[in-house]
């Protein structure tokens, strides 16, 4: 592959939030963007419209990543339109706000399939198609470590996909392709004003951040956009916390 071929990437929930954030900045550098949605076709129109206002082409693939099957027929339609991928960013995620005790073994399922076992799969099948200096990039939140009301299914699943991040950088070093992630602070996205004293809550972490500021969808992007790049080659198997320093503090 020559230097200016542009590169092929695969943005799981790709429509909407840091997805979109991400999409549009491997635009900017003429990539071809495979965004992927399950269920808001109309923000992936959108985003993927914007991908080609800056620069990059857009291609929308609709699946349910909670199903292998579909991962699969996902990944099998980037191989057929593009025929190799540089890099994936397994950032679709889903969740349900409820404590430990109050989940269901259905919710449960649900969570872990789509966040975690999601990662697996795409990984594996996404694999094939890269050659050395391909790029996984996961997202991740800062539940996987603290604990956070109502967050038990989602951050049980963001600390699976951590650690499988390590795993898998492992088995796919030899190949020259990282594993990496992404964990990210709160970011001010629709998610928010869908909970109860989502708003306050925001509130309340912009004032504890020491820079007064919430961590936007760009910021994050910019820190994907690095991991993907030849100079993050030697960083393998790390989680990479962006959130303006709000874990810091005790």
């Amino acid at each position: 592959m020559s230097e200016q071929a542009p590169r092929e990437i695969l943005v799981t929930g790709g429509g909407r939030g840091i997805g979109r954030a991400i999409a549009l900045r491997f635009a900017e550098a003429g990539a071809r963007v495979f965004v992927n949605f399950f269920v808001n076709r109309e923000a992936a129109e959108k985003t993927a419209r914007d991908v080609e206002l800056r620069g990059g082409t857009a291609h929308l693939l609709q699946a349910d990543l909670k199903e292998p099957a579909e991962i699969r027929r996902l990944v099998a339609e980037v191989e057929r339109r593009a025929g190799r991928l540089d890099v994936l960013v397994s950032n679709a995620a889903s969740g349900v706000l409820r404590d430990g005790l109050e989940l269901s073994p259905k919710q449960w399922d649900w969570v872990l399939a789509t966040n975690a076992r999601a990662l697996l799969i795409l990984a594996q099948d996404a694999a094939r198609l890269m050659t050395s200096g391909g790029r996984i990039i996961a997202l991740s939140s800062l539940g996987s470590q603290r604990v956070i009301p109502g967050y038990t299914a989602v951050g049980v699943s963001k600390a699976a996909l951590e650690t499988l991040t390590r795993y898998l950088a492992v088995e796919l070093a030899a190949k020259g392709i990282t594993v990496n992630t992404v964990s990210a602070g709160a970011v001010e996205t629709d998610v928010w004003r869908m909970m109860p004293e989502g708003t306050a809550a925001l509130a309340a972490i912009r004032a504890r951040t020491p820079g007064g500021a919430l961590v936007t969808p760009e910021a994050i992007a910019d820190v994907v956009f690095f991991l993907a790049s030849p100079a993050a080659q030697a960083i393998q198997g790390q989680v990479l916390t962006v959130d303006g320093g709000y874990s810091l503090l005790a």
